[in-house]
């Protein structure tokens, strides 16, 4: 069993875990019973009815967040020749072809978010297995394989906040809505992005409830659900 700290217990008696909130009430709540010193980062968590082992069933995308995420991200662009210099002109942290390949198989792996032009992909996939699991991969899908004159659109979108999500092998999606810093209703803008997003991912092979349950929380704090009714609702599919 988990050990809990003092204060995240304190901070569980303030939630009915009986009742469900509704979006502004649920992310009030969790900004209200954060008790760390640092800026904890608010997540949505989406448990989904759908299978992760069947490939009709997967659900992925990625959604722009009208209110970013209140940090910094490092983008990082896997081109060469013409593509690298439109990537560089458009503020890309970190550009190359070969060099970056080495450098990440080597252990090197500080930044944010990562995309390719589809030239490069040949490259890219040797670092399948390291970027996988941490989930920077460059996927046409998700919108990080780019063509050479979209990459300006798209490193400027993964600036602004662009978030991709993946179905866990739990059937879950957690996904960052911002910084508890964040006034609630930039919060609750963020959070009903995501849910349109999530519900316009809808895989054709999905039976049944698609969303099952859903819940706002901290870095550190304790879960408080969703009123899955009224967060539906928010959505514009």
């Amino acid at each position: 069993m988990v050990k809990r700290s003092k204060n995240y217990l304190e901070a569980v008696k303030v939630i009915d875990r009986a009742q469900v909130y509704s979006p502004q009430e649920a992310v009030e709540l969790a900004k209200k019973v954060s008790f760390t010193k640092f800026d904890e980062t608010v997540e949505v968590h989406l448990k989904m009815g759908v299978d992760p082992r069947n490939a009709s069933q997967q659900v992925r995308g990625v959604v722009l967040l009208p209110h970013g995420l209140g940090r910094s991200v490092r983008v990082l662009v896997f081109a060469q020749g013409e593509a690298e210099r439109v990537a560089k002109e458009a503020g890309a942290d970190f550009v190359g072809s070969d060099d970056l390949v080495k450098q990440i198989e080597g252990g090197w792996l500080e930044f944010d978010t990562a995309m390719a032009t589809p030239d490069m992909m040949g490259k890219v996939g040797k670092l399948g297995k390291i970027l996988g699991r941490r989930g920077l991969m460059p996927n046409p899908k998700s919108g990080t394989v780019v063509a050479a004159d979209d990459l300006p659109r798209a490193i400027n979108d993964a600036r602004k906040g662009q978030v991709e999500f993946k179905l866990d092998r739990t059937a879950i999606i957690h996904l960052p809505l911002g910084k508890v810093s964040f006034d609630a209703d930039k919060l609750v803008e963020n959070l009903a992005a995501v849910i349109d997003a999530v519900v316009r991912a809808k895989p054709s092979g999905a039976k049944g409830q698609y969303i099952r349950t859903a819940s706002i929380t901290t870095t550190m704090g304790p879960g408080v659900k969703l009123d899955l009714k009224t967060a539906l609702a928010m959505s514009t599919s």
